[in-house]
Parts: C-alpha cells; structure tokens; sequence
C-alpha cells in the first residue's frame, strides 16, 4: 500500500512540476510578446491598442480563459491611453508655456526662435514667434503672435505657421488660445 502511494505522490508532484513548467513557459512567452508588440509601436496613438492586445493574449495564455484575457486586454489599454495622453499634454504645455513667456517678454514686432528639448526625444519642438499686437483689458495684458513649428533641422526644412495668444497673470504668461478640434497645429495639439 505505501509503495502504490508512493508511485502516486511521485506521479502527482511530476505533473505540478509539469504544469509550474508549462505555466513558466507561458509567462515567459506573454513577457516576450509584450516586449516585441511594444518594440514595434510606431507611434504613440498606437501604444494603447498594441499594449492591450499584448496584455490579452499574455493574459489568455496564463488563465486559458478568454473573458478574462479581454478584460484584462481593455483595462490595459484604458490605462496605457490615459498614461500616454496625460503625458503627451504635459509636453504641449511645455511648449506652449515657452512660447507663451517669449511672446510676453518681446515688443511688438520682435521675432526670436523658440526651442524646447525634452529628457525623452519625444515631443521637441523649434521654429519662431512674432508678437504681432498687444492689447489689454480690465482682466489682463494679452498679445497676439505668430509661431513658426519647423520639421527637422535643416536650413531648408519646412515650417508651418500659426496665430495664437496669451495673456499676463500672476505666474507670466500663459498661453490664451482654445486647443483646436482639427489636427492643423501638428505637435502643439
């Protein structure tokens, strides 16, 4: 009797070492999935649906149940949009707030080229501003410009110009113009 529950014990322990195995084996091939659908993400608009997916499949491949690798799909991909949006409008604000303080410091009629560097290469930005008007209220000081938004480096690389305005307050200036609902403005959006 102790030699058949022996067999059985040793039989049982080798198929959860099978299946720890096979379930090592699926976190590594979700991981590997994960970090090649990340890799070939081109753009930022396309981070949220490839890591969404990415964290389904992983998900469907760990559980074997389909409902939850959708779940975790969709939560993933809410997160991964929101996380990317949030930080795609805080390097517009970046260069809208130093667009906004060169415009505010320059008389009317000065242009001087504005520049924005970030840590990540993501979201840099160059060209010129030209204040255009100043005209105030019983609220603030505002001024009108133009701003030139250059594609690349070269002395000969396009740029594409745009009006906005900002007004003074307590902090400097700050950019006054309402975010358009077209994609016209390219990165400043």
């Amino acid at each position: 009797m102790k030699t058949l529950s022996l067999r059985v014990s040793r039989a049982a322990a080798r198929a959860r070492v099978a299946r720890l195995s096979g379930n090592r084996l699926r976190l590594i091939a979700a991981g590997a999935l994960c970090v090649g659908a990340s890799l070939l993400t081109s753009g930022c608009s396309s981070v949220g649906a490839a890591s969404g997916a990415a964290a389904g499949v992983a998900s469907g491949l760990v559980t074997s149940n389909p409902a939850v690798a959708i779940g975790v799909g969709i939560a993933v991909q809410a997160a991964t949009d929101e996380v990317v949006g949030r930080y795609m409008r805080s390097m517009h604000k970046d260069q809208q707030d130093l667009i906004a303080a060169l415009a505010g410091a320059m008389p009317v009629g000065e242009t001087r080229p504005w520049s924005v560097k970030h840590t990540l290469p993501i979201e840099n930005g160059h060209g010129e501003v030209r204040v255009t008007r100043a005209f105030g209220s019983a609220l603030a000081l505002c001024k009108e410009f133009v701003f030139s938004v250059k594609d690349g480096d070269g002395p000969n690389a396009p740029q594409a110009w745009f009006t906005a305005s900002a007004c003074q307050q307590d902090k400097g200036w700050k950019w006054a113009s309402a975010e358009p609902a077209v994609e016209r403005w390219g990165n400043l959006q």
